[in-house]
């Protein structure tokens, strides 16, 4: 079905915006078709971020569970070391041996998390993610654009240290986005995830399969 090397699709979002039940229902309708989905010695694996490797996983703890003061420059370069690990371990090998990856979370959640809602710099933060990026980029990224409202009453009663910034934090993360979105056209799509969760996936699907069967550059 294509003739690419690997292909990396990344979801992104607010938190609640239900952007890790897209990647899942991406994954196996991939799958369904055959395609090398997930890592070599997990397919089908969806890969989360911060995660995905020992040391990341043990990264995510710390910053989804760790202490409330976390400076904003040591929460964007944990990320950064938690992307780096995962890139060298998982995504260039699996990429190399021509294997199709959906991410929950890379590069631009730093960028929206971390460049624009801490107020870092979207450029500054990504050239911090930059050397363990290994120029790999996803080769499409879909955001799912949910008002903050919705995706925080979606967190559910015990939220992380990230969802317990409140309102204010998940609309400049909102916008963050969206200036990904603006800046990065031809990447990362503005995807409504009002919609429901049947009619979304099969707008990516659709997307996504015309990627795997365009020709190589």
């Amino acid at each position: 079905m294509t003739s690419r090397p690997g292909l990396l699709v990344s979801f992104e979002g607010g938190d609640g915006c239900g952007k890790s039940t897209q990647a899942r229902l991406l994954s196996e309708a991939l799958a369904a078709r055959g395609l090398p989905v997930g890592p070599a010695g997990a397919p089908g694996l969806v890969i989360r971020e911060p995660g995905g490797t020992e040391a990341g996983e043990a990264i995510r703890s710390l910053l989804l569970h760790g202490p409330d003061g976390l400076a904003p420059w040591t929460e964007a370069l944990l990320y950064a070391a938690a992307r780096a690990q995962l890139v060298a371990e998982v995504v260039a090998p699996a990429l190399a041996a021509g294997r199709v990856l959906v991410l929950d979370r890379f590069l631009d959640s730093s960028l929206a998390y971390q460049g624009y809602a801490r107020g870092l710099g979207i450029e500054v933060v990504r050239g911090l993610n930059e050397p363990g990026l290994q120029g790999i980029l996803p080769d499409a990224t879909f955001v799912l654009d949910v008002d903050p409202e919705v995706g925080l009453a979606r967190a559910g009663e015990a939220p992380d240290r990230i969802e317990r910034e409140g309102l204010a934090f998940q609309r400049r993360v909102r916008d963050g986005f969206r200036e990904l979105a603006a800046r990065q056209p031809a990447r990362v799509r503005l995807v409504d995830g009002d919609r429901p969760s049947h009619v979304v996936a099969a707008e990516i699907l659709t997307e996504v399969v015309g990627l795997l069967e365009a020709p190589s550059v």
